[in-house]
């Protein structure tokens, strides 16, 4: 069996922590409350509260599991351990191509901030600095996600004063807005909570540097659940505010809620403050998904279900180096060829079913804490399968058709295999 070059373990609880409420945090939180209030309407805080459960029954999967295997790859290692093969590849494939998808789509994001002229070739150059950043080691990574964390966290505070100083809406809009026949829908919570959930799907990341965190038993299961804890009540209160300060059916049409919600308040001055701190968003979820796709491809290379090169080390301070060269080749193809802000409903489908399979690894284990029931495990389970298919059709079925051609193309390489080991 090939011994492949091991990590080096750095990251302590706040590192980790603050790589997992950085990605949460990213650029999703400036632009993710307009797309879920024209689904949920004035239910808008139950879709949120209805992702953050299911994102907490993941949570504690991961967590289990990370715990049990502190290795760089996420659930595509607990699938192969707990499930099989094909599972885990169904995880890592998933994560691989919607988490790819998504760096194109915040690095774009980033792009449209600083110079909407050029947002493109500013992407572009956004992708390649922060891939030389990951290259210099992780510690250099958790580093510059606190810094870009505690700006976005400023913003936040800021956007939150704005809302509540006002002047506020005294009604929520026509009859005609976006989301007439929408609003107070049952259903309409369900697509809603599917693209919330692309905004918590960051502590994901902490579990795909398992191989980098220290005491990875006590760390992994703190930095998880802090994370999460942190990013839903900053979800709940924004949401809040946001529905209180704005008409729903205004707050559905926009573009950039939380820049809309400052230009409408008596601090519309300090609008650029929120333009810097969605940058600063966009670039801190940006660093953070190049990392944990990387270490994701890196695991796959080492199960030959990615191509070989792919686990290889490099640097100082070893990291997957043609992984990371890789991961942001096929970022700077899609942001040259492809409308990357179609496909964010793709990367919620992939992650879901990523976490499908997390639950459904975690329900195998034995030995389990307290806090995790086999019956949160399958909880879990239903919900990700749920929010997944609930999804607008469009995202349903090319996601849909990614995973099969991924699932297509690993039977045809292992039955080429087969002859050749006779």
């Amino acid at each position: 069996m090939t011994k492949h070059q091991q990590l080096q373990r750095r990251l302590g609880v706040a590192d980790a922590t603050a790589i997992g409420l950085g990605s949460m945090l990213g650029a999703g939180v400036f632009v993710v409350f307009a797309p879920a209030a024209r689904l949920a309407g004035g239910l808008l805080l139950a879709a949120i509260a209805l992702a953050g459960a299911v994102a907490y029954c993941n949570a504690v999967a991961s967590a289990q599991l990370a715990a049990k295997y502190p290795q760089s790859g996420g659930t595509y290692v607990y699938g192969r351990k707990q499930l099989g093969e094909w599972p885990g590849f169904l995880a890592g494939w998933g994560f691989v191509t919607g988490k790819s998808a998504s760096c194109a789509a915040m690095a774009l994001t980033f792009g449209q901030y600083v110079a909407p002229g050029f947002a493109t070739p500013v992407a572009v150059a956004a992708v390649a600095t922060l891939t030389g950043v990951n290259l210099l080691g992780i510690t250099r990574t958790a580093f510059l996600t606190r810094i870009l964390l505690a700006v976005v966290l400023a913003t936040l505070v800021f956007v939150a004063a704005a809302s509540i100083v006002g002047p506020h809406a005294a009604d929520g809009g026509t009859a005609s807005g976006p989301v007439a026949g929408q609003a107070g829908s049952g259903w309409g919570i369900l697509p809603a909570a599917g693209l919330m959930f692309f905004a918590f799907a960051g502590y994901a990341r902490i579990a795909t540097l398992g191989e980098e965190v220290k005491d990875p038993a006590r760390v992994i299961p703190r930095a998880v659940l802090g994370a999460l804890a942190g990013a839903l009540v900053i979800y709940l209160l924004l949401g809040a505010l946001l529905l209180a300060h704005l008409p729903v059916n205004v707050l559905a049409a926009s573009t950039a809620p939380l820049l809309d919600a400052v230009e409408q308040s008596r601090l519309a001055a300090g609008a650029p403050v929120v333009q810097a701190g969605a940058a600063a968003a966009s670039l801190g979820a940006l660093l953070a998904l190049i990392t944990g796709v990387g270490r994701t491809a890196m695991a796959m290379a080492r199960e030959r279900d990615l191509p070989g090169p792919l686990a290889r080390l490099g640097g100082r301070h070893p990291v997957p180096v043609t992984a990371e060269l890789a991961v942001a080749a096929v970022v700077v193809l899609l942001l040259l060829t492809t409308d990357v802000l179609t496909v964010v409903g793709f990367s919620s489908f992939g992650v879901l079913l990523y976490y499908a399979v997390t639950n459904a690894a975690a329900f195998t284990l034995r030995d389990r804490p307290r806090h995790a029931p086999k019956w949160l495990n399958a909880a879990g389970l239903a919900g990700c399968l749920v929010l997944a298919f609930t999804l607008p059709a469009a995202s349903v079925l090319g996601m849909a058709a990614v995973m099969a051609a991924g699932l297509a193309g690993r039977a045809v390489v292992l039955a080429c295999r087969k002859p050749a080991r006779r």
